[in-house]
């Protein structure tokens, strides 16, 4: 007899979660590290990522940082060889780094573009890009090698609601402030993603290698009232996530 517990058992799996210093990507390494999983944890970020593993690894978890920059070829595989190296294998990819513009308290505080569509830079556009989507295209070809050598694996893509739907700007406004905005590159990017991942589930149908997207509404970090009361009226649950 099984459980719906014995069905998520991830012991013997081992984890890639990119972006996994960030606000969500902490939580799927905390997640598949107590499912049994052995997680790599891999961040642009090294000192983030040492800290959040550390963490992690005194709750009794097994889980390892790794310099990751996804925009790097060379990274990229570096990071699937260490998971090779340290635990045999690769079962697991979780895509969940992304240059992801913040309207919580303390990135407003520092913000000095506004993100409008007329002036938006070419660069930033460019670097939101090769992030986002290029990064993810990456890890998704170094990934995928081993998981067809061991016959099995799972790719998960972080997309976003506004992958699916364009911003509502109204949420972003400040009648103290200087116009904000959710910049084109985001929605442009995530909508990519659910492309992406498309197009891997049908490329791989047959492999036993599963290809899925997570699409998150707004999750809390530190938004103030002002955002907080906006979102939640336009929200059937009247809440972010948390």
């Amino acid at each position: 007899m099984t459980n719906i517990y014995s069905r998520f058992d991830l012991r013997g799996r081992v984890a890639l979660v990119t972006g996994g210093a960030g606000l969500l990507g902490a939580e799927f390494c905390r997640t598949l590290g107590e499912a049994g999983a052995a997680v790599i944890l891999g961040d642009i970020n090294q000192s983030a990522a040492e800290k959040a593993a550390e963490t992690l690894s005194q709750s009794g978890l097994v889980c390892r940082a790794q310099t990751l920059d996804v925009t790097s070829q060379s990274s990229v595989e570096a990071a699937i060889n260490a998971a090779k190296e340290h635990f045999g294998r690769l079962d697991i990819l979780v895509n969940s780094a992304a240059l992801d513009p913040k309207f919580d308290q303390a990135h407003l505080e520092r913000e000095t573009a506004g993100g409008d569509f007329e002036s938006f830079p070419l660069q930033a556009w460019r670097q939101a890009l090769e992030v986002n989507l290029t990064g993810m295209f990456l890890t998704c070809q170094a990934a995928v090698k081993p998981m067809l050598a061991q016959g099995s694996g799972v790719i998960i893509n972080l997309c976003s609601m506004y992958g699916l739907v364009g911003p509502d700007q109204r949420l972003y406004e400040r009648p103290d402030r200087p116009p904000q905005f959710k910049p084109v590159y985001y929605s442009v990017s995530k909508a990519g993603v659910l492309g992406l991942t498309r197009y891997l589930a049908t490329y791989y149908a047959g492999k036993n290698i599963r290809v899925n997207a997570l699409t998150p509404g707004g999750v809390y970090n530190d938004h103030d009232e002002v955002f907080l009361k906006a979102y939640a009226a336009r929200s059937v649950l009247g809440r972010m996530a948390r």
